[in-house]
């Protein structure tokens, strides 16, 4: 079993639901979710809106694939109401998004997956969720733990 860690995020609809939904879809279509963070309520990053997001982290063992992840993250994404997906830096409202940040100490990089998540040392609001439920593990590019992360952006 591999653990992983997901970001999850949400700035449309019922959020503390969306998350919900997303966690349980997760824990029956991906692995054991081991460990959720608190629902941090944060601004938009890398875009304007008058709609803040709630997010959140959670741990999850799993024995799927970084790709099979991926899929299975989209497909909740889209049932959960989604529409599209961001690209070449351009953000906009979700009702959810689900990121794979880190699985175990692997890294790659494809043109559809790149691990560790290589944005996620820039955000405060995936370090912060992250940095509760998994303060101690190490980011495998960087080679420093979630918390130093954390403090850096705090």
């Amino acid at each position: 079993m591999m653990r992983i860690y997901l970001g999850l995020g949400t700035n449309l609809g019922d959020k503390e639901l969306n998350l919900r939904v997303a966690v349980q879809k997760i824990e029956e279509r991906i692995g054991k979710v081991i460990s959720l963070s608190a629902f941090y309520a944060t601004a938009p990053w890398g875009f304007q809106s008058d709609n803040n997001f709630l997010n959140a982290a959670a741990g999850v063992e799993t024995s799927l694939s970084p790709f099979d992840i991926l899929e299975r993250t989209q497909r909740i994404e889209q049932e959960i109401g989604r529409l599209h997906k961001s690209h070449d830096g351009v953000y906009s409202d979700r009702l959810i998004d689900i990121d794979l940040l880190l699985y175990g100490d692997k890294i790659l990089q494809d043109e559809r997956l790149s691990l560790p998540h290589p944005l996620m040392a820039e955000r405060k609001f995936v370090l912060e969720p992250l940095a509760e439920i998994a303060p101690d593990v190490v980011h495998p590019v960087l080679h420093k733990t979630i918390r130093e992360l954390f403090l850096v952006l705090s």
